[in-house]
């Protein structure tokens, strides 16, 4: 073993899996993991200690649409609460992304666990994000159909683009990741693990500190990010659709970035560089790392080219 895979084998990364590293359905992800295992794999072989996160989007609203469909049939089946919709995500997204690592090592002679945790994050019952909720879930319903869910069931439904009406739901902040202790506990043993997983199912504590989950979306950047600091990483890294970030994007002058100081990445959010929902968060989370403690780096980059990133090579590296 080199010197180089000796320091590697100490070093603790946190992914954070963009959408395009998953599928819109159960097959379409059974197929983009075992895409996503070969560049995971390739890390784990360099030595490092990995916890992956992901999002949920498609999935969570699926199982939540299954569900929603169910409760109007004769078979009368009650209604899933949001928060064990995304716990089912959390479930099924683990189980094909462990088993598609498993056996990408298993083919590389890599001797490894992998390991799903599903996981609960706290988030502030008076957070402002539960006073306007902006987060869509589910299919679009009509004007009528719409006032029947929101009096039957208490959604809050708003209108989408005239394209009808949808439910929507708080998309609050990340506190604190209950479970840590073990999420650490299993990387100390030398397992990967699988947590966190669509930002997590957001739960507030009530009067007497019993949990509750809440009808909710954390992003999961900010998730991953906090998973990141909680664990000490030593880095935190983003994995989008492209190898860096741009500014400028799509235009003639578009100019890709190598690294980014918190004073450059601050004044390129200021300016509107980075589209809201889609670049805009994933900066945000980087930038909160890099400034959460001295030292500390953040990377994205595109899932294909992790190990290149890592190596200095491509990729936006953003810090302090």
């Amino acid at each position: 073993m080199t010197n180089n895979q000796e320091t590697a084998k100490r070093k603790r990364i946190v992914i954070a899996l963009g959408g395009n590293a998953l599928g819109n359905t159960p097959m379409e992800q059974m197929e983009a993991v075992r895409m996503t295992a070969e560049s995971i794999v390739d890390l784990i072989k360099e030595g490092y200690e990995i916890a992956i996160a992901h999002g949920n989007g498609p999935q969570v609203g699926m199982i939540n649409l299954a569900f929603e469909a169910a409760v109007n049939t004769q078979a009368n089946t009650p209604a899933m609460p949001f928060p064990e919709c995304g716990a089912m995500s959390q479930g099924y997204i683990g189980y094909h992304l462990q088993n598609a690592i498993l056996n990408e090592m298993r083919g590389k002679g890599v001797v490894q666990d992998v390991a799903t945790l599903v996981t609960q994050v706290l988030v502030d019952s008076s957070d402002p994000a539960f006073k306007d909720p902006t987060k869509p879930v589910g299919r679009f319903y009509s004007k009528e159909e719409a006032d029947e869910l929101t009096g039957s069931r208490g959604y809050i439904m708003k209108e989408d683009a005239g394209r009808g009406y949808r439910r929507v739901v708080a998309s609050p902040k990340p506190i604190k990741i209950l479970g840590i202790q073990a999420i650490s506990s299993m990387l100390d043993a030398g397992h990967v693990v699988i947590a966190g997983g669509g930002g997590g199912i957001p739960v507030i504590e009530n009067e007497v500190g019993a949990l509750i989950g809440v009808a909710a979306v954390i992003d999961k950047d900010f998730t991953s990010e906090l998973l990141a600091e909680s664990l000490n990483a030593d880095a935190f890294i983003i994995l989008t659709a492209v190898d860096q970030v741009a500014i400028r994007f799509g235009q003639a002058d578009e100019e890709w970035l190598s690294k980014l100081t918190a004073k450059e990445a601050e004044g390129y959010m200021a300016n509107g560089e980075f589209a809201k929902g889609s670049m805009l968060p994933k900066v945000e989370a980087a930038l909160k790392y890099a400034q959460s403690k001295p030292g500390r780096k953040a990377l994205i980059t595109s899932l294909a080219k992790a190990k290149e990133a890592l190596a200095g090579t491509t990729g936006t590296w953003i810090s302090e």
